[in-house]
């Protein structure tokens, strides 16, 4: 059973910045892929993950965060961030991390989750 672990969240101010991260644990393959995946109070999960990095440290980001959003890992920690900066009341949401097998590592693909995510609350 997958297991995850985020924290970072925290309530700032627009332009602002937050970095947060995860812990994985429980994974049942060994090389795998990581995203960040939000949610927005009141509505269904975003489809896709806004940021995603693969087993070799290949990224991908979603539009709405592109040059703003910055996801990386450490393998030896089992771990994955999302630096935010420029933050907008738009990036109001429950951020969560999931991961998945190392194929295919896109952001539409069908990731794993296991956590209660970490909540982001941006005011104007």
């Amino acid at each position: 059973m997958l297991f995850v672990e985020e924290s970072g969240g925290d309530s700032v101010q627009f332009g602002g910045s937050l970095k947060l991260s995860c812990v994985v644990s429980g994974l049942p393959f060994g090389d795998y892929c990581l995203g960040w995946f939000r949610q927005v109070p009141g509505v269904e999960r975003e489809l896709g993950a806004i940021a995603g990095i693969s087993d070799i440290g290949t990224t991908s980001y979603a539009d709405s965060v592109k040059g703003r959003f910055t996801i990386s890992r450490d393998f030896a920690k089992k771990s994955a961030y999302l630096q935010m900066t420029s933050l907008s009341p738009e990036d109001t949401a429950m951020y969560y991390c999931a991961a998945k097998g190392p194929f295919a590592c896109t952001l539409r693909a069908p990731f794993n989750f296991g956590g209660q995510g970490t909540r982001v609350a941006v005011s104007s």
